[in-house]
């Protein structure tokens, strides 16, 4: 009997990988653009991580007799003005571009998805004020919040995380807010209360498990506004500084002035933002019309 049980469970098991597997290959099929986006953001991922394996020289590495060369065997997308390589510094940009975006996304949704089913459970004076407070950072835009927390906290990895966190905060937590406003009032939360569960159970094990689809791409949105304002706050100088490779960084250091004589400084950089970015966001898209039963493709 115990052997009879072992496999019929085992059998479960299978079956449920089998079928998240059709449900993945069918989701990869229906949606081809999501798809390419998936597979730029592994890219994007597997470049981060691996960058040792894969930069051929060290980012922080001058070589002041090889400065502003085009693109050669020796140095595949050329070199900076500093005869740094190029391609080098675009991987190591990688990691600093998905630990800032990938962190920040990740921190800001989750205190904006607690902060949000909050407020809509608990209603009241407790979500009045929590909604003005939202009103007031959402008054901002993104990039103008962060300057000004840079401001304040000052420049690194650190301090630009956070002041792109903050921002993201009651952008995620209003669209969650909107969720479980409906869920709340569905009979098995009164059921919750009635049988006397407390509140934190309540929110974490019966709300926030019904408002994951828009969480899921409220997050993936934040992961490419994240490494766009983290490339503008480099750029303007407020963001990451050197010897750190950053996106953002090189485009500061070269943009303008070497447009003309070095167009290679500006053009890499440029395609690896817009190329990341486009991938998270079209991956965001499809993972939006796969959750949203409204919006999914027959």
């Amino acid at each position: 009997m115990v052997t009879t049980a072992h496999t019929i469970a085992a059998d479960d098991v299978g079956a449920v990988r089998a079928s998240s597997l059709r449900r993945l290959l069918a989701f990869l099929i229906r949606e081809p653009l999501g798809t390419f986006g998936l597979l730029l953001v592994i890219v994007m991922a597997a470049t981060g991580i691996c960058a040792e394996l894969i930069a051929p020289y060290s980012p922080t590495a001058n070589d002041f007799g090889a400065m502003m060369e085009a693109p050669s065997w020796e140095h595949l997308l050329g070199t900076d003005q500093f005869g740094r390589d190029l391609l080098s510094r675009i991987v190591f940009g990688a990691r600093t571009a998905m630990i800032v975006g990938l962190t920040s996304a990740m921190v800001g949704s989750v205190f904006g998805l607690v902060l949000g089913v909050s407020s809509a459970y608990f209603g009241g004076k407790t979500d009045l004020v929590l909604q003005r407070i939202f009103d007031v950072l959402m008054a901002f835009p993104l990039i103008i919040m962060a300057l000004a927390v840079v401001a304040i906290f000052g420049t690194g990895v650190e301090n630009v995380i956070i002041a792109i966190t903050i921002p993201l905060i009651p952008r995620c937590a209003r669209v969650v807010r909107s969720s479980a406003l409906a869920i709340r009032e569905i009979p098995y939360v009164d059921a919750a209360r009635a049988l006397g569960f407390g509140h934190v159970r309540i929110i974490l094990r019966h709300m926030v498990p019904n408002v994951m689809a828009p969480f899921l791409i409220m997050l993936t949105a934040f992961v490419g506004q994240a490494i766009l304002a983290e490339a503008s706050l480099s750029y303007l100088g407020l963001g990451v500084q050197e010897p750190v490779p950053a996106w953002g960084l090189m485009l500061q250091g070269g943009a303008e002035e070497f447009a003309t004589t070095a167009p290679c400084i500006a053009i890499f950089p440029g395609v690896a933002i817009v190329l990341s970015v486009l991938g998270i966001n079209l991956f965001g898209d499809a993972l939006r019309d796969a959750l949203d039963p409204k919006l999914r493709k027959r």
